[in-house]
C-alpha cells in the first residue's frame, strides 16, 4: 500500500461552501506552503502536531503531522489491522469502545461500507475504484465527539491490550512492529479526535 497519508482537520461550514468537486484541492492547496513562508513552521506555525498557515486566526483547517510515522498510510493500514485480529480477545466494554474510536479512521467492521469509497456520503467526490481513492478516510464533525468520548474510556486501558496483541500480532509481517509502536499511534489519534472534537471539525485523509 504505497500511499501517503495527509490527514487534515477541516471547518465542514467552510467546505460546504466549496464545490464538492473542488474540496479535495481546497485541501491539498491549503497543504502547500508559499516559498516565503518555507520558515513558518519555526515561526510558531506548528502546534504539538498541527501544522498552520501563519493567519491562524481565519485557518479554516490544519494538517497534523504525526510524530510516530514518516508520513506513509502503512502503518495506519496495520495498526488497524492488528486491531482486527486481537478484538475478539479483548474484554468487551475495552472493544466495544475501540470499535467506536477506530471505526473510520484506521479500521473498518466491513471494509464495502468505507466512507471513502463514496466520498464520505457524497460530501467529496467518490473515487472511480477502491484502488485509487481520492479520499482515505472520511469522519464528520457529528462523529467526532463520539470518538473523543470512546478515546477517553480506553486511553488508561492501552495495557490490556498487550497480552492481545502479543498473541495474534507480535512477529508478523503487515503489523506494527511492537506493541508501543501501536499504542503511540492510537495516542497520536486520540489527541486529533479529541481537537477535532473540540472545535466541532471534521476530519479527511487524503492520499
Amino acid at each position: 500500500m504505497g500511499l501517503d497519508l495527509m490527514l487534515f482537520m477541516a471547518d465542514w461550514k467552510c467546505l460546504s461552501a466549496i464545490p464538492v468537486e473542488k474540496r479535495i484541492e481546497a485541501l491539498a492547496d491549503a497543504a502547500l506552503w508559499p516559498p516565503e513562508l518555507d520558515s513558518a513552521n519555526d515561526a510558531g506555525g506548528r502546534s504539538g502536531g498541527w501544522v498552520w498557515l501563519p493567519d491562524r486566526e481565519s485557518a479554516w483547517c490544519a494538517e497534523y503531522d504525526f510524530f510516530t510515522t514518516t508520513g506513509a498510510f502503512r502503518p495506519h493500514a496495520r495498526a488497524g489491522d492488528a486491531w482486527a485480529d486481537m478484538r475478539p480477545l479483548v474484554d468487551v466494554c475495552v472493544r466495544d469502545a475501540m470499535d467506536t474510536f477506530l471505526i473510520d479512521l484506521i479500521w473498518d467492521a466491513n471494509p464495502e461500507d468505507d466512507p471513502a469509497l463514496t466520498g464520505g456520503g457524497e460530501f467529496f467526490p467518490a473515487p472511480t475504484d477502491r484502488w485509487h481513492p481520492r479520499v482515505l478516510l472520511v469522519c464528520p464533525p457529528e462523529a467526532l465527539p463520539g470518538k473523543a468520548r470512546a478515546w477517553t474510556q480506553v486511553a488508561s486501558r492501552l495495557e490490556e491490550l498487550r497480552d492481545p496483541f502479543a498473541a495474534e500480532c507480535e512477529g508478523w509481517a503487515g503489523r506494527p512492529d511492537t506493541f508501543e509502536d501501536f499504542t503511540a499511534l492510537l495516542r497520536e489519534w486520540g489527541d486529533v479526535t479529541t481537537e477535532a472534537a473540540r472545535r466541532g471539525w471534521g476530519l479527511v485523509g487524503l492520499p
